[in-house]
């Protein structure tokens, strides 16, 4: 296997033609980025449409001291754009009006249809005007619970035409984590579709969507309209049978079918001019103390970083063929699904299925297919497909292939290269990203042509991007180290607050380090330069790339009557990467037994979702605890590893609990 020293050089024909086609002209790049951003960012912003053009006196501010006031990043303030109107019109006027933006591949490989953009931007208007007509204004919320069809990413560019905030919530979280999820966010409107085949499971997602409407009534806000895609009526059911979505529960006077509206609305619809610094969007991250944050991203920044990720780093040329397989639930198939391919008038595949439908060879199907040149998936799904025989790789032409992404979390060195010589028959580069819900757009990053390539490093900055690392009293580790992940500046993309709490924001993301913006994880620094990201230090999981806290999940476990107190840590994971390994501490007269084990599955998976659900929940009779009654998870972490080497427990009330909690350590563990 690889160690920190293989270096890996990009193929000598990815580099010829490559924007960045060295690791020198990359580090003048970047460097030119950091002493001049007003007019790096300047000449690319330039490249799109503003109505109110930009005051180059007024190009870039930002404070992340809060020693010193409130935290704020401005970028272009004051001038005036609109993203759809730059994704779809100014694209048109180009002479791309018709390129298909969009084949789209169902899950049932008989389905499968195509956008150009010239008919993307006609739906898009279609809707927006469907929108206006229900009340719709700039500044108003608009909630999605769409499964990867073709109206998610009409819905997105239609909110943008408006100037309405549109709030996506991953079709795959419970009526309960969606209905929190709009009446925080207070959203008018409600778009959704009657459901969706995944593999073989049939997802009712109307039905989730009136379970969390009537929950938001229950505290107080009403969904004015829902819009439903009546989706299953037109795709081929994988039980062999067309399945016809006749029985959709509808309520009168709020639900309507997009079938019913959509097609008579006009296909015109003017812009809505917004400022650079106006709210594009708002996507909710789960927070440490189990309250989701609503992550809110700008219309200015937040377009041009996009637009600059997707180009430099997938470096994307006009006649390529683009797939990311990321849900548009999450912030990858925000940024490099819809806002970063259409930036850049590119074509993509939008994939609804799962990797093993109907074989466990789809996505290399697909790749074939569609002869794909770049294609970014997460290591979960890497990881997963490793597992099965070479040949169902081989069998398919993946020579159009160029740049291989990963995302989600670190990819580990066997499944790089895994995905180098079997998938890119070692002449694909890699492009290990990191970068979060918060950042908007890739940080830390390989370049295709440019960065000699490290399995499992992140590698360098992206342009705008100043990484530092610090120790605990905050001083910077220069050269070799490891420490906390830092920024102390912003770049485009970054977000600007949380919805309706910028108390939170602050103390969330600049407290800890007053100066710098921090990002949760840790990172260290090799002999070379290279960032390798080592994951989340404080009390979150990462469990296939789905983030989500310690507190979230001990909050839902301890709703169950018999149980007294829970604790949750994160526990290695072949395929997942992480997994959930549960503590559960019962009341005086439960019984601990597989039932309550069942039961607690199941609340974990109403309340949050399926991808939730703990591998391990074992029979807690008492936590480690300081004498003031912090749950020291450090040494539960040992403990769900089988690694005995946990370190100082001098400070525990009663130190016999941790050979306790080994002792009664589940076998199968």
């Amino acid at each position: 296997m690889p160690s920190e020293k293989s270096v890996y050089q990009p193929h000598p024909d990815i580099a010829k033609s490559a924007y960045v086609s060295s690791f020198a002209q990359y580090k003048d790049m970047h460097r030119k980025s950091l002493d001049n951003p007003e007019e790096f960012w300047g000449d690319i912003a330039r490249q799109f449409h503003w109505e109110n053009p930009i005051d180059s006196n007024n190009f870039f501010k930002f404070n992340f001291d809060i020693t010193k006031g409130p935290i704020f990043t401005k970028w272009m303030d004051g001038a005036t754009t609109n993203v759809s109107y730059n994704l779809l019109d100014r694209n048109i006027r180009k002479g791309y009006g018709d390129k298909i933006a969009f084949y789209w591949e169902g899950n049932h490989p008989d389905d499968y249809s195509r956008l150009t953009y010239k008919k993307l931007l006609e739906e898009v208007c279609r809707f927006a005007n469907v929108l206006k007509s229900k009340g719709v204004q700039k500044g108003d919320r608009v909630a999605i619970y769409m499964p990867m069809i073709l109206e998610a990413v009409i819905t997105f560019l239609a909110c943008a035409r408006i100037g309405a905030i549109h709030s996506v919530v991953f079709a795959g979280f419970s009526s309960d984590s969606l209905a929190e999820r709009i009446a925080d966010c207070e959203a008018r409107v409600l778009v959704t579709a009657d459901g969706a085949w995944r593999g073989e499971k049939l997802l009712q997602l109307k039905s989730i969507c009136d379970q969390a409407m009537l929950k938001c009534a229950q505290k107080g806000h009403n969904v004015e309209t829902c819009v439903v895609v009546s989706h299953l009526c037109r795709v081929t059911s994988p039980l062999g049978t067309q399945y016809r979505s006749n029985k959709t529960p509808m309520t009168i006077g709020r639900d309507i079918f997009w079938d019913d509206v959509v097609p008579q609305a006009s296909t015109s619809c003017y812009p809505e001019w917004m400022e650079a610094e106006d709210p594009l969007f708002m996507l909710y991250t789960s927070g440490s103390t189990g309250k989701p944050k609503g992550v809110l991203h700008t219309t200015g920044g937040y377009m041009i970083y996009a637009a600059t990720t997707f180009k430099y780093v997938f470096d994307y040329k006009p006649n390529d063929v683009y797939w990311c397989t990321a849900d548009i639930g999450w912030i990858t198939g925000h940024t490099y699904v819809v806002y970063g391919p259409l930036a850049n008038a590119a074509t993509s595949v939008l994939y609804e299925g799962t990797p093993f439908y109907p074989k466990n060879d789809r996505f290399w199907v697909v790749a074939d297919k569609y002869k794909v040149n770049q294609f970014y998936t997460a290591p979960t799904a890497i990881r997963t497909l490793m597992k099965f025989e070479d040949d169902l790789v081989k069998k398919h032409d993946l020579s159009t292939l160029k740049v291989l992404g990963s995302v989600g979390e670190p990819i580990n060195p066997e499944a790089w290269m895994w995905y180098y010589t079997l998938v890119g028959h070692e002449k694909c580069s890699i492009v290990d990203t990191f970068w979060q819900t918060e950042t908007g757009g890739h940080v830390l990053t390989p370049l295709p042509g440019a960065t000699p390539m490290k399995p499992g490093a992140a590698a360098f900055p992206f342009f705008g991007v100043e990484p530092a690392l610090l120790d605990e009293g905050g001083k910077e580790i220069k050269g070799e180290g490891e420490g906390y992940l830092v920024f102390p500046r912003p770049w485009p993309g970054l977000m600007r607050s949380l919805y309706n709490d910028h108390d939170r924001y602050e103390m969330t993301y600049f407290s800890k380090f007053p100066g710098f913006y921090f990002t949760g994880d840790g990172a260290r620094r090799d002999a070379d330069g290279y960032l390798w990201v080592t994951g989340r230090v404080d009390d979150m999981l990462n469990v296939s790339g789905h983030l989500m806290s310690t507190a979230e999940v001990e909050s839902i476990l301890t709703e169950h009557p018999a149980v007294a107190e829970a604790a949750v840590v994160a526990k290695p994971h072949p395929v997942k990467g992480e997994c959930l390994y549960c503590f559960i501490t019962t009341t005086e007269n439960a019984v601990f037994d597989e039932k309550l084990v069942k039961q607690l599955n199941v609340i974990v998976r109403e309340k949050i979702g399926p991808f939730a659900q703990p591998d391990m929940i074992q029979n807690a009779p008492a936590l480690p605890k300081t004498r003031s009654g912090k749950i020291m998870r450090r040494i539960l972490r040992k403990i769900a590893v089988n690694d005995r080497d946990v370190g100082d427990i001098s400070t525990l009330a009663d130190s016999s609990v941790v050979e306790q909690l080994f002792a009664t350590r589940p076998e199968k563990a």
